[in-house]
């Protein structure tokens, strides 16, 4: 499958004083964890040296009080009508000029050093993009580990960054056509494919870093193991289904929500299916 891509994404004005690199966290009903996601990010903006930041969360059509804890945080608000999160990641990268890019998910905590590093290669010009190694300090059973292992090996072997840490070259963004519309899920693989086609033509690496981002694994409170394996395994042998989001529900249901009840210890970035517009 190839999906076709978003309309040709293009940058918002900007003041005098432009910024280096943005952050762009794309966040739907996530006031609980954008604190602990955004004081993480000001600390590692603050060690990259050389280089002025902007931080942006997009609000994804939430219900909740999640752009008003976004300002009062610090970051600045993008709002994107679309639950889609391939669009949320779009606006927020559209509402900015920096030359390199950043995507984090709103329950993804980044180290220093990693979003140091992945300024640097962008600034090199040596890279055109990444992801990076993923981890969880969050309890799960041993199975569940093992598969986030298999994940990392696959990732660093075909060069795929997961979508809770991306990063790019704004060249390589606009170059591809940003995160495509045509998918509900898996945008940030075909994402990386491009990016890296993109990068080799012009002798630049697309890597995954080593540094580690910690991710939740909030989906194993809201599904059985035997539920998660059926609902991923079903794209392996029909990734056409990707383009449905009827089929995408692990990334845009809350079983959690249905019930009326809030999960243990996290809330979940899926979306609610849009009033209006053009799937992603």
């Amino acid at each position: 499958m190839n999906p076709s891509k978003s309309q040709h994404p293009t940058a918002s004005p900007s003041s005098d004083s432009q910024p280096d690199y943005a952050v762009v966290v794309p966040a739907y009903n996530e006031q609980d964890m954008l604190p602990r996601t955004i004081a993480a990010l000001q600390a590692a903006m603050g060690s990259v040296n050389d280089y002025h930041g902007q931080l942006i969360v997009v609000d994804n059509n939430s219900t909740d009080a999640t752009a008003e804890v976004a300002r009062q945080h610090g970051a600045e608000v993008v709002f994107e009508p679309i639950n889609q999160i391939s669009r949320a990641r779009n606006a927020g990268a559209r509402a900015t000029c920096t030359p390199f890019l950043v995507f984090v998910d709103a329950d993804t905590v980044i180290t220093p050093d990693l979003l140091n590093g992945a300024v640097k290669l962008l600034d090199s010009g040596a890279v055109c993009g990444g992801g990076a190694t993923v981890d969880s300090e969050d309890p799960c059973p041993k199975r569940a580990r093992r598969t986030l292992d298999g994940w990392n090996w696959l990732a660093r072997r075909l060069k795929w960054a997961a979508g809770c840490f991306v990063f790019c070259s704004r060249d390589a963004w606009e170059a591809v056509g940003g995160f495509s519309h045509e998918v509900y899920a898996s945008e940030e693989i075909w994402f990386s494919r491009d990016v890296r086609k993109w990068g080799a033509a012009r002798g630049q690496e697309f890597i995954i870093h080593p540094e580690r981002v910690n991710t939740s694994m909030r989906k194993l409170e809201w599904y059985s193991e035997a539920r998660l394996a059926w609902l991923t395994a079903r794209f392996l042998f029909f990734p056409w289904l990707l383009r449905s989001k009827k089929h995408c529900e692990l990334w845009y249901e809350r079983p959690c929500e249905e019930r009326g009840a809030e999960p243990s210890s996290h809330k979940s970035a899926a979306d609610q299916t849009p009033s209006a517009g053009p799937p992603e």
